[in-house]
């Protein structure tokens, strides 16, 4: 689900009574105050590291807060004000690894009936008050500590996210230093579409494509492989990582789908090829009576002329529709500026006539 922040419930679903957030990555309860019929909130497997802002749930009898990262259990005291709240599961955070952690929940809220899915006994709650100052001064002493730890962690993940940031912005300034230099080459060549420079473009492209391919997969295993401690911050970053990966995977599928192809129109040698690109049926005339050859080319009666480019040459024809070129190769040579070209009020069609070269004697 992907939440990273809890907002709009209070104003837009103020009579739920049961909310499933668990597995996503908040990192703070909030906006859940106006929630006044709520009985059950069930965010485990988040990010949040204190209890706090519940207070308006009046109805609240069971929260589940398994597997985030509380540290300051002391915060606890702020559900003392819900006296409905009967169920509380905190398994799998940090500070449960407190001494005197259960002991101190147990006289801390008074109304809980069951914690981490285990009864309260009366005599626990008894022995649990008895012992409650010197509990709470436990507490506080590695709920400190911990707090330490977790100051020191916010500051190597911040270091880490910024060599990552350093990293990166020196991969696409690279990336970008490539692309000007093949914007040059493109531009050098007259004829985009079949010169050298053209494949030479297109082969450091490729070779590029490639480096890009193998130096991702290399920053993907030692991502991956790096080990890092299991903090709020490790989880997003985590999380954030994969989605960038998911988002450059998205937009090379996409730049594949606009990328136009490169079609091999004349050969190295200078060899004129036939091609037909648009896929099109034709048929070529040779028009004796009048000296000329007719090509009538099959291109949709709707299709605006426009989206049409003929470029008649002596010794074949090009006609490219909607960007797709048709060559043919002529039988004979023609006249490029004799020839000329019309649609057909019938069907549509392109119909070209080039007169010959050669008259007939």
């Amino acid at each position: 689900q992907e939440i990273e922040k809890l907002e709009h419930l209070d104003k837009w679903c103020r009579d739920l009574k049961i909310l499933y957030l668990q597995n996503n990555l908040i990192p703070k309860i909030e906006n859940v105050g106006k929630l006044k019929k709520l009985e059950y909130l069930n965010v485990a497997l988040n990010n949040i590291e204190r209890i706090e802002n519940l207070e308006g749930c009046e109805e609240l009898k069971k929260l589940d807060l398994t597997a985030n990262f509380i540290g300051e259990l002391s915060s606890i005291e702020a559900l003392k004000y819900n006296i409905h709240l009967k169920e509380l599961f905190l398994v799998g955070n940090p500070c449960t690894e407190f001494e005197g952690y259960r002991q101190f929940v147990v006289a801390t809220l008074h109304q809980l009936k069951c914690l981490d899915s285990k009864e309260i006994e009366r005599s626990e709650r008894i022995q649990a008050l008895q012992n409650y100052p010197e509990v709470k001064r436990k507490i506080r002493e590695q709920e400190q500590a911990y707090l330490l730890k977790r100051a020191r962690e916010k500051e190597e993940a911040q270091r880490r996210m910024q060599e990552r940031k350093d990293k990166k912005q020196k991969q696409i300034e690279s990336k970008l230093g490539f692309d000007r230099k093949t914007a040059g080459n493109c531009f050098s060549s007259p004829d985009s579409l079949q010169n050298k420079e053209n494949h030479q473009a297109e082969g450091d492209r490729e070779q590029e494509m490639w480096r890009t391919v193998e130096d991702d997969e290399e920053d993907d295993r030692r991502f991956w492989e790096e080990p890092t401690p299991y903090t709020p911050e490790s989880r997003l970053e985590t999380h954030r990582y994969i989605e960038e990966k998911r988002r450059a995977k998205n937009n090379i599928r996409k730049s594949k789908k606009s990328e136009k192809p490169l079609y091999t129109l004349v050969t190295a040698e200078g060899k004129v090829l036939n091609v037909n690109a648009p896929k099109l049926h034709f048929s070529l005339k040779d028009d004796e009576e009048n000296n000329q050859i007719i090509l009538d080319l099959a291109v949709y009666r709707h299709l605006d002329t426009s989206l049409l480019d003929v470029d008649v040459q002596p010794t074949y024809i090009r006609v490219l529709v909607k960007g797709k070129p048709f060559q043919l190769v002529l039988p004979e040579e023609v006249k490029p500026d004799s020839s000329s070209a019309k649609r057909s009020q019938t069907t549509g069609h392109l119909v070209v006539s080039m007169p010959k070269v050669c008259k007939i004697i």
